[in-house]
């Protein structure tokens, strides 16, 4: 199969400035004579480095990436609104790109003219847009306003009038950056529909977007793209996986840090801080009523809270990123400045809306206490951990059974749950559906 798009070793800097350089009034920098020096960048950085890659004709390629990792400036380099510093592309075909929304259309005069304008712009005749004007303003659903400005137009009405154009123009190359995502959902099957019937049509197509079951799902290949590097290149599904496995690291990294500012904030005791209800009682409460805090004697003290996964038990190593499903254990270090004899342990967790998703202490499952001394470790273990996709918040508390606090951690631990399932709600229970022999659907594929 032979090449549509050739990248090869392009690079692309761009200058950065600095606000702190920048003049009040353009009167204040001419007499201060500082408007060159204000003006002059303060470094340069690559929105791409080395990238190399080809498109086989036909093919449906996606690229992937982090927000500022040089997605859409490697698209403009390709669709020719951008000039590489170094390297080369090359592309066999017309090329038809939607990559900003709202690019070339002028605000002030009616979709009308922006077609024929946009059509022209793409390569086509006058005839040709004439032959296709009806189509495309019938497929943006713009009737009752193409003759309307385009600056009276919404958001969504720019990105119908754009696609409708870049689609009729009926090119060997469609470049598409993530305009799809202020479509509504009627619109944006029927711009998928399309895509799918230039796949058929062997139509190369090179997408740039958020939707990682979308490049799943339509794509023949995909690149990952971060840091204005290739990381990977390849089958889609696979490509995916590493992204989101990266994706998983930073996030990790970023909840650790929150957590480490948020315990180190209330680490000093406060025993005279006391809650105003019992700690044993863990009841839902309001978002905007759960501030992160701790209190209590510390006589007895939770000095570290860790959560782990199946596989950390071994080495002790915690980590802030699971699946629905996944086994978790949440692990309490603690130590005792004497002999205790009355002390429970609770636990409790809720959602980003503030909403108790689930909450328990050992007075409630009654174990008796009997006597504590020094340090130990306390596990709670959540076999499957079956809530939905979403972050969460931990409390934490040790106390005795009248709830008078020797340690209290509210909201001061986060985690995140992931899932490939898009469901609503909080807990996600194990089930099954059945269907009676004269309703037939085909089971989802268990490789997804």
């Amino acid at each position: 199969m032979t090449t549509a798009i050739q990248v090869s070793d392009v690079t692309k800097v761009y200058q950065r400035y600095s606000h702190r350089k920048q003049f009040r009034t353009l009167k204040s920098a001419l007499l201060g004579g500082s408007l060159l020096s204000d003006l002059r960048p303060d470094e340069r950085f690559p929105a791409l480095s080395g990238v190399t890659f080809n498109v086989r004709h036909g093919s449906t390629f996606a690229i992937i990436g982090r927000n500022g990792s040089g997605k859409s400036t490697l698209l403009k380099v390709i669709s020719g609104i951008a000039k590489p510093d170094s390297g080369t592309v090359s592309v066999d075909g017309r090329i038809s790109a939607l990559i900003e929304l709202g690019a070339g259309f002028h605000p002030e005069i009616t979709g009308r003219e922006n077609i024929f304008i946009n059509g022209i712009m793409l390569g086509l005749t006058k005839r040709e847009i004439e032959d296709r004007f009806d189509a495309i303003v019938e497929f943006a659903e713009l009737e009752e306003f193409i003759d309307a400005p385009v600056k009276t137009y919404s958001s969504g009405m720019y990105m119908r009038l754009g696609f409708a154009v870049a689609i009729h123009v009926d090119p060997d190359v469609l470049i598409i950056d993530e305009v799809l995502a202020v479509g509504d959902e009627a619109f944006v099957h029927k711009c998928l529909d399309k895509i799918s019937e230039f796949r058929r049509r062997n139509k190369t197509i090179l997408l740039v977007t958020h939707s990682l079951g979308l490049v799943e799902k339509m794509a023949d290949e995909a690149l990952w793209i971060d840091k204005s590097e290739v990381q990977l290149r390849g089958d889609p599904k696979k490509v995916v996986d590493a992204y989101l496995a990266r994706v998983s690291q930073h996030e990790e990294k970023a909840l650790v840090a929150a957590e480490e500012r948020a315990v180190a904030e209330f680490d000093a005791p406060e025993s005279a801080n006391e809650p105003e209800t019992p700690v044993s009682e863990i009841e839902p409460t309001s978002a905007f009523a759960r501030e992160k805090g701790r209190w209590g004697s510390r006589e007895v003290e939770i000095q570290d809270v860790s959560l782990r996964g199946a596989e950390d038990s071994a080495d002790g190593r915690g980590k802030h990123i699971f699946s629905t499903g996944e086994s978790v254990t949440v692990c309490l270090n603690i130590k005792s400045t004497g002999t205790i004899k009355d002390f429970v342990f609770g636990v409790a967790i809720f959602n980003a809306d503030g909403i108790c998703c689930y909450g328990t202490n050992t007075d409630l499952e009654d174990f008796k206490p009997v006597t504590l001394s020094g340090e130990g470790e306390v596990r709670f273990v959540i076999p499957k951990l079956q809530l939905i996709e979403g972050t969460y918040f931990l409390d934490v508390a040790a106390h005795q059974r009248d709830g008078y606090p020797f340690d209290y951690h509210r909201a001061l631990h986060q985690f995140r749950v992931q899932s490939r399932v898009k469901d609503v709600g909080v807990y996600r229970p194990s089930h099954q559906w059945e269907f009676t022999p004269n309703i037939v659907m085909r089971p989802p594929d268990p490789s997804s």
